[in-house]
């Protein structure tokens, strides 16, 4: 069962404590799909993805990352997001940075849309985690980890409505005000 775009959104929470239980294949494809369907510089699809399941590679990347990425000690999933330069815009390619932010966006709100937690884990640009990670994965040199999404079953509720983060103070109509 889906829940519709906009209730994903407005739902959306980070969630970092997580059931015991796996996530099943089909739902990590399309959690991968959704990251792949996000805009990228002029198409250049310039992001890899490294799919752990594995409980013991998720503990290393969590010791990789440091405190903050505790929640993959209880994840059922992580997924490494990467820019790969060798596909990035050869003009700009700091827009790798971006789509990779709009991939992890993208898996954030489709794993809410299926009822699994996730939690944005950032790891670019403090290059200490960055290098960790790489000597982790053994990356090539063309792969920069950008950040990490940790996966679950919710051990809590993340369906309930929240109050609305509108700030009307932060909008600017036609001119800035």
């Amino acid at each position: 069962m889906f829940m519709d775009t906009l209730t994903a959104i407005f739902t959306r929470r980070s969630t970092r404590h997580f059931e015991d239980r796996p996530i099943e294949d089909d739902k990590l494809r399309t959690i991968l799909e959704a990251a792949m369907s996000g805009p990228s510089c002029v198409n250049s699809k310039d992001w890899a993805f490294i799919v752990v399941t594995e409980r013991e590679t998720l503990d290393k990347m969590a010791e990789a990352n440091g405190r903050p990425a505790q929640p993959l000690k209880e994840a059922a999933a992580g997924i490494l997001v990467c820019g790969d330069m060798e596909r990035a815009f050869e003009r700009a390619k700091d827009y790798w940075i971006i789509d990779g932010a709009i991939a992890a966006e993208n898996i954030s709100i489709c794993a809410q849309a299926l009822g699994i937690g996730a939690v944005w884990l950032g790891t670019w640009p403090q290059m200490e985690r960055v290098e960790k990670q790489k000597e982790l994965f053994n990356l090539p040199a063309s792969i920069v980890p950008h950040s990490i999404i940790a996966l679950g079953y919710p051990k809590d509720d993340i369906t309930a409505p929240r109050e609305s983060r509108y700030d009307e103070g932060r909008v600017h109509w036609n001119k800035w005000q």
